[in-house]
C-alpha cells in the first residue's frame, strides 16, 4: 500500500487542504499544533471511519456542520479513492462513505466501506469486527499511545498483543473448552437424572401389556351382548312399526270422518241457503208480474227531451247576441267619455290649428252626452231581455232533468220487468241442486256411520302400540348400555395402546439417551483430559516463540537508539526488562529520551515481527512514526538516520517538529497555523 493524496474538508484545524504524498521518506515538519498530527487522523479516519469511542465532534472543525476525507493510495497497482463525510446534527456522524477502485465509483455504507478496505488490504476477516489494533501496530501508532501500552497491566497487555498477533482464538478455544465442559457435565446430570427410572419403566411395560390382553378378553364377551342387546331391539322394532301401520289407518279413518262430517255440514248449510233464495225469488216474481210497463210513454218522453234542448239552444244564441250588443254599447261609452276628457284639454285644432272656443266645446260635449245616455237607455233595455232569457233556459233545463229522471225510471221498471223469466229459471235451478244436496249429504251420513265402525274395530291396538312402545324403548336402553360399555371398554383399550407406545417410545428414546450419556461422559473426559491441555501448551509454545522473536528484535532495535551499557529484553507477560550493571531498572526512573527509545523499539519490534507472521497484509512497505524523537538527545537524535536506513521500506511518513529530522528523509512538507487555520507550505 502506498498514499498518494489526501483532501480534508473542515477537518480538525483545516478548512480546505491537498497533501500529496511520494514514496520513499517523508517528513511532516512544522511547529507544535500547527496540524501535522492531523493528517494521520484523517488518514486513519479515510481507512477505517470512527473507531469505537471516537466522537465525529474530535474530527469535524469547529463551528462547522459538515466535513470530510478523500483519500487516493495504491495497492497492487490499482489506484483507490475512498470518500468519508461528516454531517452535525444532535451530534457528529458519519454522513456518506464512497470507493472508487480504478475509477469504477459506488456508494457504500460505512461498514460495507471497512470491510473493503480490510478485504484491500488483505487483512484477516476477525479484524473487520474489531478495533483497528492491526493497523495501529503495524502502520500508525501516537508515541504516547505505544507509552501507554507498556505502562499497562500484564493482563490487558497480553490480551491486546494476542490480537494484534491473531492468536487470541487459543485463549477464546479454552474459554470456549470451559464452557462447553460445564455444558457437557450439565447434559450429563441432566441424562443421568433422564435414564435413572430406565429399568422401572421397563416393569411398567409388561404389566400394561398383560392389562391389555386382559381388556381385549374382555372386550368380546361384552361385544357378544352388545350384538345380542340389537337383535332384541330389532325384533320390537318391527313388532312397533306393525302396530303402528294399524294406529296410522286408524287415524287416516278419523280423519276421513272429519271430512265427510265438514263436507255434510257445507251440504247442508248450502241447502239452508238455497231454500231462503228460494223463497225470495218467488216473492220477487210476485212483485214484478204485478207492474205495468209502457214503452211508448218512454218515445214520448224523449221526443218532449228533444224539443226542450232546441228551444233552449235558440234562446243561448239570443241571450249571446244580447251580451254582444251590451258589451259593444259600454265600449262606446267608454271611447265617449274619453273624448270629452281630450276635447276639455284642446286650445288648437290640430288638423287646422284653429283656435278651438269654448262655445265649440260645449256643442261637442253635448252631442258626445246625448249618444252615451242613448246607449245607457239601450244597454238597461237589453239587460232586462237577457234576464228573461236566462229564466226561461232554466225552466227549460228543469224540464228535461224532469223527463229524464221519469225515462230512468221507466227503463229500470223494463230491466226488472225483463227479468221476471231470469228469476223463473233461476228458481228451477235451484229446486233441482237442492234435490241433489239433499242425496249426496245422506250418502255422507252412512259414510260416516260406517267409517266410525270401522274406526272402533281398530281401537283395540291403542294398547297394543303402547306397549310394544316401552318394550322397545327398554330395548333401547339396554342396547345403549350395552354400546356404552363397549365403547368404554375400547377407549380404555386405545388408552392403554397409547401409553405402551408412548412406554415403548420413551424406553427408545431413554436407551439413546443412555447412549448419547456415554458419549458425552467420554467427550467431556476428552477435552477436559487432553484437548485443554494440548491447546494451552500449543498456546504457551506460541506465545514463548513470539516473545523470543520479539525480545530479540526489540533488543536490536533499542540499542540502535541507546548507547550506553543497558540489557534489555522482555518477560514472559512483554513487559520490557531493563538491566544495567546487573540490576533492574524500572521504566519510570529512566530519563524521557530513554522512555521514548523503549516505545520506539517496542513500535518497530511490533511492526517487524506482525509483518513477519501476517506476511500477506498490504500494509508491509507503510510505515508512520508519529513524534518518534520526543526528549530525544542530539546524539539520540542523529542515531534516527541509522533507524530510517534499516527500516527499508517503500514509504516511510514522519511527524516531527524537530528540523533535524530534515536531512534525514528524502521529501520534506512543512504546515503552519493562520488564523486557526492549518495549511501547507
Amino acid at each position: 500500500m502506498l498514499l498518494k493524496k489526501i483532501t480534508l474538508n473542515n477537518i480538525r484545524s483545516y478548512k480546505s487542504q491537498e497533501i500529496d504524498f511520494v514514496g520513499g521518506s517523508t517528513l511532516l515538519s512544522g511547529d507544535i499544533g500547527s496540524g501535522k498530527t492531523s493528517v494521520l487522523l484523517g488518514i486513519e479516519f479515510a481507512l477505517f471511519g470512527l473507531q469505537p469511542g471516537q466522537r465525529g465532534s474530535s474530527l469535524l472543525r469547529n463551528g462547522e456542520e459538515s466535513g470530510g476525507v478523500i483519500i487516493e493510495f495504491e495497492v497492487d497497482g490499482k489506484l483507490i479513492v475512498v470518500e468519508r463525510t461528516l454531517k452535525k446534527g444532535k451530534t457528529v456522524s458519519q454522513d456518506f462513505c464512497a470507493i472508487t477502485i480504478d475509477e469504477e465509483r459506488k456508494e457504500t455504507s460505512v461498514t460495507e466501506l471497512k470491510n473493503k478496505v480490510l478485504e484491500l488490504l488483505n487483512y484477516p476477516k476477525e479484524f473487520s469486527k474489531k478495533q483497528n489494533l492491526l493497523y495501529k501496530f503495524t502502520v500508525y501508532t501516537p508515541q504516547e499511545e505505544m507509552k501507554q501500552i507498556i505502562l499497562q497491566d500484564s493482563e490487558t497487555r497480553l490480551n491486546t498483543l494476542r490480537h494484534v498477533f491473531g492468536i487470541d482464538k487459543y485463549k477464546k478455544i479454552l474459554e470456549n473448552v470451559s464452557l462447553l465442559g460445564s455444558k457437557l457435565r450439565e447434559e450429563k446430570r441432566r441424562k443421568e437424572g433422564m435414564t435413572a427410572n430406565l429399568e422401572q419403566d421397563k416393569l411398567q411395560l409388561a404389566g400394561k401389556e398383560d392389562e391389555l390382553k386382559t381388556k381385549y378378553s374382555d372386550l368380546s364377551l361384552i361385544e357378544s351382548d352388545f350384538f345380542l342387546k340389537i337383535e332384541q331391539r330389532k325384533k320390537s322394532q318391527e313388532e312397533k312399526d306393525l302396530i303402528a301401520k294399524k294406529i296410522d289407518e286408524k287415524r287416516e279413518l278419523e280423519k276421513e270422518i272429519e271430512k265427510s262430517k265438514i263436507m255434510d255440514s257445507t251440504k247442508k248449510e248450502t241447502l239452508f241457503i238455497n231454500e231462503k233464495k228460494l223463497k225470495e225469488l218467488e216473492i220477487q216474481i210476485k212483485e214484478l208480474e204485478t207492474l205495468k210497463f209502457d214503452e211508448v210513454e218512454i218515445l214520448n218522453l224523449e221526443k218532449g227531451i228533444q224539443l226542450n234542448k232546441k228551444e233552449k239552444i235558440e234562446l243561448d244564441e239570443k241571450n249571446l247576441q244580447i251580451t254582444t250588443q251590451i258589451h259593444s254599447l259600454t265600449n262606446k261609452n267608454q271611447d265617449d267619455e274619453e273624448i270629452k276628457k281630450r276635447i276639455s284639454h284642446i286650445e288648437v285644432c290640430p288638423t287646422c290649428l284653429q283656435d278651438v272656443d269654448s262655445t265649440y266645446k260645449a256643442n261637442v260635449v253635448n252631442k258626445v252626452d246625448s249618444n252615451i245616455s242613448k246607449n245607457v237607455n239601450s244597454i238597461k233595455e237589453l239587460t232586462l231581455e237577457k234576464r228573461k232569457i236566462s229564466e226561461e233556459i232554466l225552466k227549460i233545463n228543469e224540464n228535461i232533468s224532469v223527463k229524464e229522471r221519469k225515462i230512468q225510471e221507466l227503463n229500470i221498471l223494463k230491466i226488472k220487468y225483463q227479468g221476471v223469466e231470469d228469476k223463473k229459471k233461476q228458481l228451477n235451478e235451484i229446486e233441482k241442486n237442492n234435490f241433489l244436496i239433499k242425496r249426496d249429504s245422506e250418502m255422507l251420513e252412512k259414510q260416516i256411520e260406517m267409517l266410525k265402525a270401522n274406526v272402533f274395530e281398530l281401537s283395540k291396538y291403542d294398547n297394543i302400540f303402547e306397549e310394544k312402545r316401552k318394550l322397545l324403548e327398554e330395548s333401547l336402553r339396554e342396547e345403549k348400555m350395552a354400546e356404552i360399555k363397549v365403547a368404554e371398554l375400547k377407549r380404555e383399550i386405545e388408552v392403554f395402546s397409547m401409553q405402551i407406545d408412548e412406554l415403548k417410545k420413551r424406553l427408545e428414546e431413554t436407551e439413546k439417551i443412555k447412549e448419547s450419556l456415554k458419549y458425552i461422559s467420554e467427550l467431556e473426559d476428552w477435552v477436559s483430559q487432553k484437548f485443554s491441555p494440548v491447546i494451552s501448551h500449543i498456546e504457551k509454545n506460541v506465545m514463548i516463540k513470539l516473545k523470543v522473536e520479539f525480545s530479540r528484535v526489540f533488543s536490536e532495535w533499542f540499542s540502535m537508539l541507546v548507547s550506553e551499557n543497558f540489557n534489555i529484553s522482555l518477560k514472559d507477560d512483554f513487559t520490557p526488562l531493563i538491566e544495567q550493571q546487573d540490576y533492574e531498572i524500572d521504566y519510570a526512573y529512566l530519563s524521557g529520551g530513554e522512555r521514548t527509545a523503549i516505545a520506539l523499539a517496542y513500535r518497530l519490534a511490533l511492526n517487524q515481527v506482525i509483518n513477519s507472521l501476517l506476511s500477506k497484509i498490504k500494509t508491509r512497505d507503510l510505515v508512520i512514526l508519529d513524534e518518534p524523537t520526543d526528549g530525544f538527545s542530539e546524539q539520540q537524535l542523529d542515531k534516527m538516520r541509522d533507524v530510517f536506513h534499516e527500516l527499508d521500506i517503500a514509504q516511510l511518513i514522519i511527524v516531527s517538529h524537530e528540523q533535524k529530522i530534515e536531512g534525514f528523509v528524502e521529501n520534506v512538507i512543512k504546515f503552519r497555523k493562520e488564523n486557526g487555520i492549518s495549511l501547507k507550505e
